[in-house]
């Protein structure tokens, strides 16, 4: 099923004329309910998955799956190529300028730099710290920033113009997820283990505050409205943090989906969407920067926990495989090999 195309200027303009938008935020009419609109099998026996990328002009879509990145059609699913030989390959980013990609090799404590037009692999940067995982590129320094989620708790700095380590921030975490910046110079890193969000300065890569998330344990995912100073930490207690930037000082909780792995939020519908693992899509809406609304759960499969946006489209991606039935003694269950897919979510 093909949707029409989601035009970011048209939406702006039509949400600043509604007669409900109020501070910033659209009216609830010009903001379309979410459906699954299309599911893009992978399968392969390689059963380890994370992260996802699109690559907007390019309409790529790069799919981190075990030892390898999938690349598909953004549109329509069709498989366009692989990036191969990394073990654990966890993030993923895109540098247009540069014509680079960068995908986190968790297992190897390596990043391998590929060509963003031929899938090339051009080199591998090595000597991370303990599983490189997040990876994300700092428009405001030029900086790729890699967070390391194993017992070193830090984040390893690259100039991807040379693809040279040019530092590390010790933040002494126990369990490092998920990056964002402000734009003016500062970071924001979730602990899980730790339930806080790591601050630190982006040039001289010095800690600067640990901002305690209490009630929300376990913080994962995470996204940053920076026109209105906000960070938001999704928990794995089914809690929303909403946090001030200016000062860490904790806003609200708002109620979402168990377990989340993946959070984002759109400027141009001030909607803030976490995947979770439970098989659910929390979407809300920022009414005022310090009060929320949940507009719609939408259940999607378990273990669809992560997610990458579309621009262009609207759509929201999801990767997701089928899991055995659980073992007996607890755990997570196996997943069963060739269910990996993508799901395409979209209004």
């Amino acid at each position: 099923m093909r949707i029409r195309p989601f035009i970011l200027s048209a939406i702006l303009a039509a949400t600043a004329a509604s007669p409900g938008w109020a501070d910033g935020a659209p009216a609830i009419a010009t903001i379309k309910p979410l459906h699954i609109i299309a599911r893009y099998p992978i399968g392969g026996n390689d059963t380890g998955y994370d992260y996802l990328q699109v690559d907007v002009p390019k309409r790529h879509l790069f799919v981190a799956h075990a030892t390898r990145v999938e690349v598909l059609n953004a549109d329509n699913g069709a498989k366009l190529g692989e990036i191969g030989g990394m073990r654990g390959a966890h993030g993923i980013e895109i540098i247009p300028s540069l014509g680079k990609g960068y995908t986190s090799d968790g297992l190897d404590r390596a990043v391998t730099v590929f060509d963003r037009d031929t899938f090339r692999i051009l080199g591998r940067i090595r000597y991370m710290g303990v599983k490189p995982d997040a990876i994300r590129f700092d428009p405001e320094t030029s900086h790729l920033f890699v967070v390391n989620g194993g017992e070193t708790g830090d984040v390893t700095v690259i100039d991807p113009v040379t693809d040279a380590i040019i530092g590390t921030v010790q933040l002494g975490g126990q369990k490092l997820e998920q990056i964002g910046f402000d734009g003016r110079g500062r970071a924001f890193v979730n602990d899980e283990g730790t339930s806080v969000i790591h601050v630190f300065d982006t040039h001289t890569l010095k800690p600067l505050s640990t901002w305690p998330l209490a009630p929300c344990e376990e913080p994962t995912g995470l996204a940053v409205d920076l026109a209105h100073h906000r960070a938001f930490a999704a928990c794995g207690n089914e809690r929303l943090a909403v946090v001030d930037t200016n000062n860490g000082n904790l806003v609200t909780t708002v109620p979402i989906g168990r377990d989340p792995d993946g959070a984002f939020f759109d400027p141009a519908t001030q909607r803030l969407i976490t995947s979770n693992r439970e098989g659910t899509l929390s979407v809300l809406r920022e009414v005022t920067p310090d009060r929320y609304e949940t507009l719609q759960t939408l259940k999607t499969e378990p273990g669809a926990r992560t997610l990458t946006f579309d621009e262009q489209t609207g759509r929201i991606f999801l990767p997701v495989a089928r899991a055995a039935p659980a073992a007996a003694g607890g755990g997570r269950p196996a997943i069963l090999p060739e269910t990996f897919a993508v799901l395409a979510v979209g209004p």
